[in-house]
């Protein structure tokens, strides 16, 4: 690890007039001490953010029945446990609950597990040159891949890192960057990029831009939701495959649909065929099963990852009853 400047921002301000080429931030550190410990980053100086008061809170945009508001700062451990959004946002609740470790997530952020980096070997490791890196190749597409993506994954066959993602752009959830240039709020499903677009990175925040506020949108009247993580272990491991699911429904019809697969795609992936069958639709075991199938359709498997599809299928059937028979 390369030496480094430390500084301690005391306000927003002070820490994005420190951001640019070469800076890094500090939240919860937990993916950061990863990367500098692996040579990914060489940061010349680090802006530790956990000093600056007010980014922490959890709280409803008008009463109790408002937009839910997250301050970055604001710990998994923290969503967790909150009365308002285990009530109103199960699905967030439940995603943050199987997520790592307590200990871990007694000191992740949520603005941190956002932008965290993917967890590929070959990109973690420097003997790999791989495309996220600057290089010409993805040595997953011919390599151990058994962990990778099954969809938009001919460029780079990352997965997102993030679980916590499937839910929140389930919910339709926003950002708010604030940087050098001013404030803009950005949808985070508009947030991520693929590789295709761009391999090195893996969302548009800028240089000199924070993450401020993450903001989930009142549920309608009738919305049920509801989160599933498999994992080959119980405990501290990363999902083969996880999906979240938010129905707006009018008794058993379902008006609106969003379905969102997570460890399937180097971005949190919108299931848009399973969510179009589910519209207008009575959401019933044939309907889920229609759903679930369609999920799947137009993958792209990697020769050892093809073992996920079945996952898929039945964890999104399971999710779909789940927020049916969970509707508020």
């Amino acid at each position: 690890m390369k030496s480094f400047e430390w500084t301690n921002a005391a306000s927003l301000d002070e820490a994005i007039a420190q951001l640019g080429t070469g800076v890094m931030v500090k939240a919860g550190g937990v993916d950061l001490l990863d990367r500098l410990k692996e040579g990914l980053e060489s940061p010349r100086r680090l802006v530790n953010l956990r000093g600056i008061g007010g980014l922490d809170n959890i709280r409803s945009s008008t009463g109790d029945d408002g937009d839910l508001v997250l301050g970055p700062l604001t710990t998994l451990a923290a969503i967790e446990a909150h009365a308002g959004v285990r009530k109103r946002f199960g699905a967030l609740a439940e995603a943050c609950a199987h997520a790592a470790t307590p200990q871990i997530r007694n000191m992740a952020t949520i603005g941190g597990n956002l932008v965290q980096r993917p967890r590929c070997w070959y990109f973690r490791s420097a003997d790999f040159n791989c495309r996220k890196k600057g290089g010409e190749v993805c040595f997953a597409l011919e390599g151990e891949n058994q962990y990778h993506a099954i969809v938009a994954n001919k460029v780079c066959a990352i997965v997102h890192p993030s679980s916590v993602s499937t839910a929140l752009v389930a919910y339709g959830a926003t950002v708010k960057l604030k940087g050098k240039a001013g404030e803009r709020v950005v949808p985070l499903e508009q947030f991520f990029v693929l590789p295709d677009k761009d391999p090195r990175r893996e969302n548009q925040l800028g240089a000199d831009e924070l993450i401020t506020e993450v903001r989930l949108p009142a549920p309608a009247k009738g919305t049920g939701a509801a989160y599933h993580k498999q994992t080959e272990k119980e405990s501290f491991d990363w999902p083969l495959a996880d999906v979240a699911v938010v129905l707006e429904l009018d008794g058993r019809t379902c008006k609106r649909a969003s379905i969102i697969l997570g460890a399937a795609a180097p971005v949190p992936w919108r299931a848009k065929s399973s969510e179009a069958i589910l519209g207008g639709r009575a959401v019933d075991e044939h309907a889920a099963e229609a759903a679930a199938n369609a999920a799947v359709q137009g993958a792209t498997p990697l020769a050892k990852n093809a073992y996920k599809l079945p996952i898929v299928r039945a964890i999104v059937r399971r999710t779909i009853l789940a927020a049916a028979g969970g509707a508020a």
